[in-house]
C-alpha cells in the first residue's frame, strides 16, 4: 500500500523508537542501571525460562480442545518472543517507576541476546521449522536499526542536552504513535491474507486466554518482587512487572516470517502475537493508576519507617 510498511516498518519505525529512546534516556542512567544485576537476571529468567515453559505446558492441556491448533502454536511463538523496548518502557515512566534505563537497559540486552539466538532457538526447540534461520542478516538488520539508532541519538543528545531538558519533548507519545502504526500495517498484512482460515469461537478463546496470561503472569512477577527477601523497591517492582510479561511485536513479526518462510499457516502462527501486544499496552495502560497509588503509598510508608524516631522525654 502507500504507507510500503516494507521501508517505513521494517526499517524507519523501528530505528525511530529507538532514535527517540537515545535522545530520551541521559547516559549517565544507562552506566548506573548496568550495576543493577539482580533486576535484570530476574527479567531474563522470567523471560527465556519461565514464560516459553509454562505456556508449552499449559498448550499441552489446551491440545485436547476444538481450538484451532495454528492459534495454539502462534500462542507458543508468543512465549518465544523477546520482550519489547518502547511499550513497557512507556507505560513503567507513566507508572513513575524505576528510571526508564533500568527498564530499557534490561530490554537492551535481552532484544539482542534473546532476539538474535534466543528466540530462534526456542521456536525451533518447541515448533521445528524446515528452513534454517539466517543468523548473521538478523544480526546485521537489527545493528542497523537498533544499536546506530541508539548511539546516533546519544550523541544528538549530547548537542541539545539543554534545550531538550528545557523543551521537554514528547518523547512517550512519539513513541505511542509510532507503534500504533506497526500494530496498525501488521494487521492489515495478516489479515489480508485471503487463504487465513479463523473461526470466531478459536479466536474468542485465544483472546480470552491472551489476557488471563498476561493478568496472571503480572500478578505473579508482583508478588515474587515485593516479597521481604528480594531487596527490590517499589520502583522495582513496576519495571518487573511490565519488562517481564510483555512480548515484542516489532522483532516478532519479522523473527516469524524468518523462521517459518514458506509455512503454508504462518497468518493463523502471528495471530496471537498480533493480539497480544495492543492487549499488554491497553491492559497495562488500565493497570496505571492502580500500580501508581500502591507504589506511591508504599514509598512512603517506607520513608516512615526508616525515619528516626523522636527521643522520649523523661
Amino acid at each position: 500500500g502507500p504507507l510500503k510498511p516494507e521501508i517505513t516498518i521494517t526499517y524507519i519505525a523501528v530505528s525511530a523508537i529507538f532514535f527517540n529512546s537515545g535522545l530520551s534516556l541521559k547516559t549517565e542512567e544507562l552506566t548506573s542501571a548496568l550495576m543493577h544485576v539482580k533486576l535484570h537476571l530476574f527479567v531474563q529468567i522470567f523471560t527465556l525460562v519461565f514464560f516459553p515453559t509454562a505456556i508449552w505446558l499449559f498448550l499441552q492441556l489446551l491440545s485436547i480442545t476444538p481450538v484451532n491448533e495454528w492459534l495454539l502454536k502462534g500462542l507458543q511463538t508468543v512465549g518465544c518472543m523477546p520482550p519489547p523496548v518502547s511499550s513497557a518502557v512507556i507505560l513503567t515512566k507513566a507508572v513513575g517507576g524505576n528510571e526508564v534505563s533500568f527498564c530499557f537497559t534490561s530490554f537492551f540486552f535481552s532484544y539482542f541476546f534473546q532476539g538474535i539466538v534466543i528466540t530462534p532457538l526456542l521456536l525451533l526447540l518447541f515448533l521445528g521449522s524446515s528452513s534454517s534461520v539466517p543468523f548473521t542478516s538478523i544480526f546485521s538488520q537489527l545493528f542497523m536499526t537498533v544499536v546506530v539508532p541508539l548511539i546516533i541519538g546519544q550523541i544528538v543528545r549530547r548537542y541539545i542536552k539543554d534545550w531538550l531538558e528545557r523543551k521537554k519533548p514528547p518523547f512517550g507519545t512519539i513513541s505511542s504513535c509510532v507503534l500504533l502504526m506497526i500494530i496498525y500495517t501488521t494487521f492489515c498484512d495478516t489479515f489480508a491474507n485471503p487463504n487465513i482460515d479463523l473461526d470466531k469461537f478459536s479466536l474468542i478463546i485465544i483472546v480470552f486466554i491472551i489476557f488471563s496470561i498476561q493478568m496472571s503472569f503480572m500478578f505473579l512477577t508482583f508478588l515474587f518482587s515485593i516479597r521481604n527477601n528480594s531487596s527490590f523497591t517499589p520502583a522495582d517492582t513496576v519495571a518487573i512487572v511490565f519488562c517481564s510479561t510483555h512480548k515484542s511485536l516489532t522483532l516478532g513479526i519479522p523473527m516469524l516470517k524468518i523462521v517459518f518462510a514458506g509455512y503454508e499457516h504462518l497468518s493463523l502462527i502471528s495471530v496471537p502475537l498480533l493480539i497480544y501486544h495492543p492487549a499488554q499496552i491497553l491492559l497495562g495502560s488500565l493497570l496505571v493508576p492502580t500500580i501508581k497509588s500502591w507504589m506511591v503509598s508504599r514509598q512512603k510508608a517506607q520513608k516512615l519507617t526508616r525515619q528516626p524516631k523522636a527521643p522520649v522525654k523523661v
